[in-house]
C-alpha cells in the first residue's frame, strides 16, 4: 500500500494512490464541512434492487474529499460559495439489506448502538426510552448540510425525490448551527464547542501552528489510520477508505445545568464575576472557550488556546479532574496510559445543535427562563475503531469515576456526558489555591434520546452497487 496512514496527509501535493483515495473518499471525515442547515435522514429498506439504485444515483448529488477541499480552497481566495455536503453511512443490518456480506467488521459496528451489550458498556439508558424513530432497526442515514437553510433544502428535496417508495424515513433529524458574538460555534449551555480536534491535513496542522496560539505545547496532528478504515466492500480497499461514524441525539436540559452553575457557585462562596468559575470548573473552559488551567477569568484570544496540557495544574486546583474536557481528553495527564496512548482514543467530532429556542445561550437571564428540553447537540463523530475510541471515551473515562486516577482521589463522572450513578466531587474555592469544598453531584442534564452506528463508505463503493 502507498498511502502512509501513520501521518498527516497534505493534499495540496498528493499523488498517485492517495489522490485516488482523496477523490474516492466522503467529506467531513478528514476535514469538517460547513453544516450550520442540517438534515439527517435515517432511513430503512424495504426492496434490495431499489436501495441499491437509490444509493447509485444520491453519488451523483454528492462529492468527493478532494472537491470539498478544492471549494475550500477556492472560497478562500474569493472564489465563491461551496456546494452542499451530501454524506451516506450504512449499518451493519443495512448492508445485509443490501445484499453485501464483505463490508467493515468492527466488532462495536456489527453489535450496534442499540445492542443490549452496548447499552450496559455505555451506562445507555433503555431503547424503549429513544425517540420513537429510533426504536427499530436502522439501516442507512443520510447528511445534507450547508451554510445555508435555502442550498440545503434544495438538495434535501432532490435526495427525497429519489428515495424509492420501498424505503422508509424513520425520522429526520435538522440541526441548526449557534454561534456566540464572536461567531464561533457553540452548544446550548453556551459554551464554544469543537474547538479540540485531531487534524489529519498537514495543511491544517500548519494552519493551526501559524494562525493560532502555536502547537508546541499541544499539537492536534493525528494520523490517518486513526480515522480511516480500508472499505473492504469496495472495488480496490488498498485505495478505497471510509469511516465508522457515531450519530447520536443528545437532549439538553439547560435550565438545569445552568441551575447546577449556580448552585456550585453558592456552595463555593463564589461573588460576582468569579461566579462564571463555576460554570467553567464543571465545563473545564470558559464560556468563550477560555481554558480553566491556563486563567482564572474568561478573555480568550479568537480563535481560543488549545496549545495546553494540565502538566502545571496536576493537583486539579484550577481545572478540577472531572471537568469535562479534562475527562475526555486528558492531554496525557490521565495516568492509565502513555501520552500517545490516550491520543488514539481521540475521534472527529462533527457534531451540531438542534432545536429552536427566544433567549441568547450566552445572556445573564435566571435559569428559570431557560430552556428544558427540545433542544440539544447531534453528536456525531468518525473513528477507525469505535471501541478504542468514542466507547473507550463514554465508558472508561466519562463514565468511570475513577479517571483520571489520583491516589486518594475520585474525580466522579464527567459531569456533562457522564452516564450512571453521580457522586459528589472537590473544588477548590480559589483558582490554584489549596482550600476545597465538596458539593454535591451536578445532576445530570444530558439525555441520549437515540443513535446507531454507522460506517461512511467510499464514493466507489456506492457506485458500485
Amino acid at each position: 500500500m502507498s498511502i502512509d496512514l501513520s501521518t498527516t496527509l497534505s493534499w495540496t501535493t498528493v499523488t498517485g494512490d492517495a489522490a485516488t483515495t482523496l477523490g474516492e473518499l466522503q467529506p467531513n471525515i478528514l476535514k469538517a464541512h460547513v453544516r450550520d442547515h442540517l438534515s439527517a435522514l435515517l432511513l430503512t429498506f424495504g426492496n434490495e434492487a431499489e436501495a441499491r439504485a437509490f444509493l447509485v444515483s444520491i453519488t451523483g448529488k454528492m462529492k468527493s474529499a478532494k472537491a470539498h477541499l478544492d471549494e475550500v480552497a477556492a472560497f478562500k481566495t474569493g472564489g465563491g460559495a461551496g456546494t452542499p455536503y451530501v454524506g451516506v453511512g450504512l449499518t451493519a443490518a443495512g448492508y445485509r439489506a443490501l445484499g453485501v456480506e464483505n463490508f467493515p467488521q468492527d466488532e462495536a459496528f456489527l453489535r450496534g448502538m442499540t445492542a443490549p451489550e452496548t447499552r450496559r458498556k455505555l451506562n445507555d439508558p433503555p431503547r424503549s426510552t429513544f425517540d420513537p424513530g429510533y426504536r427499530g432497526e436502522v439501516h442507512a442515514v443520510v447528511l445534507v448540510g450547508d451554510a445555508t437553510d435555502k442550498a440545503m433544502t434544495a438538495r434535501r428535496t432532490e435526495i427525497l425525490g429519489l428515495l424509492p417508495d420501498s424505503a422508509t424515513v424513520l425520522t429526520e433529524e435538522t440541526g441548526l448551527g449557534r454561534v456566540n458574538a464572536r461567531g464561533e460555534g457553540i452548544e446550548h449551555f453556551g459554551y464554544v464547542d469543537g474547538r479540540s480536534q485531531p487534524l489529519f491535513l498537514t495543511e491544517d496542522v500548519d494552519a493551526e501552528k501559524n494562525n493560532t496560539d502555536g502547537i508546541n505545547v499541544w499539537n492536534p496532528a493525528a494520523p490517518l489510520e486513526q480515522v480511516l478504515v480500508p472499505d473492504s466492500a469496495a472495488p480496490d480497499p488498498l485505495v478505497h477508505f471510509g469511516s465508522y461514524f457515531v450519530f447520536r441525539k443528545l437532549e439538553q436540559n439547560v435550565r438545569r445545568f445552568k441551575q447546577a452553575e449556580a448552585d456550585l457557585a453558592d456552595t463555593l462562596g463564589l461573588t460576582g464575576e468569579d461566579r462564571e468559575r463555576a460554570g467553567a470548573m464543571i465545563i473545564g473552559r470558559f464560556e468563550d472557550g477560555t481554558p480553566l488551567t491556563t486563567q482564572r477569568e474568561d478573555g480568550a484570544e479568537s480563535p481560543v488556546s488549545n496549545n495546553f496540557t494540565y502538566d502545571s495544574d496536576r493537583a486539579a486546583l484550577k481545572c478540577p479532574f472531572q471537568a469535562h474536557i479534562r475527562k475526555t481528553n486528558p492531554r496525557g495527564s490521565g495516568s492509565a496510559e502513555d501520552p500517545a496512548g490516550e491520543r488514539r482514543h481521540l475521534m472527529a467530532r462533527r457534531g451540531v445543535t438542534y432545536g429552536e429556542r427566544p433567549d441568547d445561550p450566552n445572556a445573564d437571564v435566571p435559569p428559570a427562563v431557560r430552556p428544558s428540553g427540545g433542544v440539544g447537540l447531534l453528536f456525531m463523530a468518525f473513528n477507525s475503531v469505535l471501541d478504542n475510541q468514542f466507547e473507550f471515551t463514554q465508558a472508561l473515562w466519562a463514565d468511570n469515576p475513577g479517571f483520571p486516577i489520583v491516589d486518594g482521589v475520585t474525580p466522579g463522572l464527567d459531569p456533562v456526558i457522564g452516564q450512571g450513578e453521580r457522586g459528589s466531587s472537590d473544588y477548590t474555592v480559589d483558582w490554584g489555591g489549596a482550600a476545597q469544598r465538596t458539593a454535591g453531584p451536578v445532576p445530570q442534564a444530558v439525555t441520549l434520546r437515540g443513535g446507531e452506528y454507522f460506517f461512511m463508505p467510499s464514493l466507489a463503493f456506492l457506485r458500485s452497487l
